[in-house]
């Protein structure tokens, strides 16, 4: 029966992967940003805030501090980093001087915003959800100017 199984999943498991893979979907060499994540301004139930370029929010952790990530595997588990190879670039309403890299709890660069490393929330759903504000009082949407937004939707 073990071998019936593993005769299927495994085939299904490759196409998975293949899916997945970095094929079609990368950008030219010769784009500068290829490979940068964009981080931008959308407005929201909180103002305005700090989304990445296809408009999910993006978080803060207030036990980072100088753009030093505290955010431990079971973290990352919940709120995985903003994760970039090159340096993020600047889209509409964000401050390209605040814009830098850390490296993540797991050894990967990770985009900053002022001094805090960026995250997602998985409770968020689609673009726009702030599900993770104020989480814990730990986790914050940012302003565009680089400040937690600690005020929560009513």
């Amino acid at each position: 029966m073990r071998a019936f199984i593993g005769a299927i999943v495994a085939p299904a498991l490759l196409l998975v992967l293949a899916a997945c893979g970095s094929g079609g979907g990368q950008t030219p060499a010769s784009d500068p940003s290829a490979g940068a994540a964009t981080i931008k301004v959308a407005e929201s139930d909180l103002g305005p805030i700090l989304v990445d370029g296809s408009g999910r929010t993006l978080y803060a952790f207030t036990k980072d501090k100088n753009q030093s990530s505290n955010c431990g595997d079971a973290c990352i588990a919940v709120w995985p980093a903003l994760i970039a190879a090159k340096t993020a670039v600047a889209g509409e309403g964000a401050k390209a001087e605040l814009i830098g890299q850390t490296k993540s709890t797991q050894g990967q660069q990770q985009a900053t915003y002022g001094q805090w490393p960026l995250y997602y929330y998985v409770g968020d759903m689609v673009a726009g959800d702030v599900n993770g504000q104020g989480i814990d009082d730990e986790w914050f949407v940012l302003a565009p100017d680089g400040t937690l937004v600690k005020k929560t939707t009513t």
